[in-house]
């Protein structure tokens, strides 16, 4: 790391969120550059491209600056605009709005993923709390190859109800009903709740419990 940006950052000149740090990589910066993107966002909104300055801030040469300055023009993390001042003389500004709409991003997507992480958590919870026992590792490995392929923490929690109404604990049962469901095309609990009522409304029967048939003996 570039020593004069180590100790900018020493002298916490420069504030840099743990959140952002931790998306460095997923801007495709290095560790320098990110630095300097830092400390331009530290500047505000148009910031005047004046290498002079920058260089005199940090401590650095014009030619670091244009490397960075390269990087994050080549990340489309950055632009120079064309202003004209008040005095009618045109001036370049450093405008970052391309950071920050693609920061938004990739916040936005740590947060779902963090959400879905969670929702999966649960589900091996609530298929241990309903089997009343701990899951063996291959049973884990079992489900989280259902949410690899990409099954929905909603229509396994439906394959557990049927499994638990057919009074069956095991995997087995309900991985082959959430084979059944594929077959079908099955992704979501109301797919299964409108195949239920169709069938229903086909034999004519309104006294049939919603989970009142065997998935895996159908006619």
């Amino acid at each position: 790391m570039n020593n004069n940006l180590l100790s900018l950052l020493k002298t916490k000149y420069i504030n840099i969120p743990l959140y952002i740090f931790k998306l460095k990589d997923k801007l495709k910066l290095d560790t320098d550059t990110f630095i300097f993107l830092m400390y331009l966002s530290s500047c505000g909104d148009n910031i005047l491209f004046d290498l002079s300055t920058m260089s005199n801030d940090l401590g650095i040469s014009t030619t670091e600056l244009m490397r960075y300055i390269e990087n994050l023009t080549n990340n489309d993390l950055m632009d120079l605009k064309v202003i004209t001042n008040d005095k009618g003389v045109m001036e370049e500004y450093i405008s970052l709005e391309n950071f920050y709409n693609k920061l938004s991003v990739l916040v936005v997507d740590e947060v779902v993923n963090s959400d879905n992480h969670e929702e999966e958590k649960t589900i091996f919870d609530k298929i241990e709390q309903e089997f009343g026992r701990t899951l063996s590792p291959i049973e884990v490995e079992i489900i989280r190859g259902w949410l690899e392929n990409n099954i929905t923490v909603e229509l396994i929690e439906q394959a557990l109800k049927e499994a638990i109404f057919s009074g069956v604990t095991n995997l087995k049962y309900i991985d082959k009903i959430l084979y059944e469901w594929g077959k079908k095309g099955f992704k979501t609990k109301s797919d299964v709740e409108e195949y239920q009522t169709r069938r229903r409304e086909k034999k004519n029967d309104t006294k049939v419990d919603v989970f009142d048939y065997d998935w895996l003996d159908e006619e």
